[in-house]
């Protein structure tokens, strides 16, 4: 089977970059007589995994995909060089052949659920992405969660149950490395972490809030956040949060190691990776009390109520000073979180795209 990959998010260092990335090293190890073909624009400085063939468009990012949404053209399964069928693993302005069938994956509704939440060109982007077209034109369409395929379903998408598929990403290996070895916090600093967008529907105006609420309650250790985007400013100059940007794999997963708690105040989430790579590190979290949290981790963690600032301080302050209640609830998370992995998720998209080509086997 050769398959046609909308790959224009790799290197971006977002969620969906990740999920990508992921994605594509497991179903290049776990399935090599297939062909996997990550079609980029021509501009971007790549490395895929070994077993994963790279196309380069002639065209950059914008030309491209402002031709593919004005134009039909050029279309994913051409710019490959031909495809039993394409993998679309995001909703974006793309142009596929009516006789190539595609999959779609949705990762959240957050584009039609909480729209204020993106500036102005994204909106227009994701306009021109024409989602819901996408969706019913798409052969098969794959979510990260029942509480996804809840929201398609309830927000009236053309997508009959049987075309839907919910398929969960999962943590990375875990990496043992030196927690914060860039950052000078001292060499036994606790700390509490964030992951992810510095993004509206993240909860950063609640994180913000909160912090100062828990250290007047006594709270001493730091918040690293992990992360970039435009709400930065709302974070910078409190007292309590240090800001550290975009970091590797290999020093993110040092930060997860070091953590007392990962933090994660969220509004809306389609899966909510970050909690799940703590379990997988055994280190609790602290969220926001939203369906599809429970639906990875049940009742391993310490929730609050949706933007609730009090109740997100007063759950900080509780678990940086419980050794016990910590190695509790993160042992209970890595148990939650035990069945997941990106060679079970890469299988079932496999499987996928394979029914929607008319190869299932």
């Amino acid at each position: 089977m050769r398959v046609a990959i909308d790959a224009r998010h790799l290197g971006q260092g977002r969620g969906i970059a990740r999920y990508l990335e992921e994605m594509l090293a497991a179903l290049a190890a776990n399935f090599v007589d297939d062909e996997w073909v990550a079609v980029v624009p021509g501009d971007r400085q790549l490395e895929v995994p070994t077993g994963i063939e790279l196309r380069r468009t002639r065209f950059s990012s914008k030309p491209l995909f402002a031709a593919s949404a004005l134009t039909g053209r050029p279309r994913l399964e051409k710019l490959a060089g031909g495809a039993d069928v394409c993998w679309l693993p995001a909703p974006a302005p793309v142009a596929c052949g009516r006789r190539t069938p595609y999959v779609l994956t949705i990762h959240d509704l957050s584009f039609e659920l909480r729209p204020d939440d993106f500036t102005a060109y994204e909106q227009r982007w994701l306009k021109a992405a024409r989602p819901r077209l996408l969706a019913e034109r798409a052969t098969r369409v794959v979510v990260d969660s029942d509480a996804t395929a809840t929201d398609v379903i309830a927000a009236g998408w053309p997508v009959a149950g049987d075309e839907l598929t919910v398929i969960r990403a999962a943590p990375s290996a875990p990496v043992s490395v030196e927690a914060g070895a860039e950052i000078d916090l001292g060499s036994s600093s606790p700390y509490l972490l964030y992951v992810g967008a510095l993004e509206p529907r993240k909860g950063i105006d609640t994180l913000a809030e909160a912090i100062p609420i828990a250290r007047r309650a006594g709270l001493t250790a730091p918040l690293i956040v992990v992360g970039e985007g435009r709400l930065a400013s709302e974070l910078e100059g409190v007292a309590g949060i240090r800001l550290v940007g975009r970091q590797s794999d290999e020093q993110l997963a040092g930060w997860y190691e070091g953590a007392l708690a990962l933090v994660m105040p969220s509004r809306l989430e389609g899966f909510g990776l970050p909690p799940v790579e703590a379990a997988a590190h055994g280190v609790p979290s602290v969220i926001s009390d939203l369906p599809v949290f429970h639906e990875t981790l049940g009742d391993a963690a310490l929730t609050f109520p949706v933007g609730d600032a009090s109740a997100l301080a007063k759950a900080l302050v509780l678990i940086s000073g419980d050794a016990t209640l910590r190695d509790r609830i993160g042992a209970q998370a890595r148990e939650a979180v035990s069945g997941l992995s990106w060679a079970s998720a890469a299988a079932s998209l496999r499987a996928v795209l394979a029914d929607a080509a008319g190869l299932a086997r």
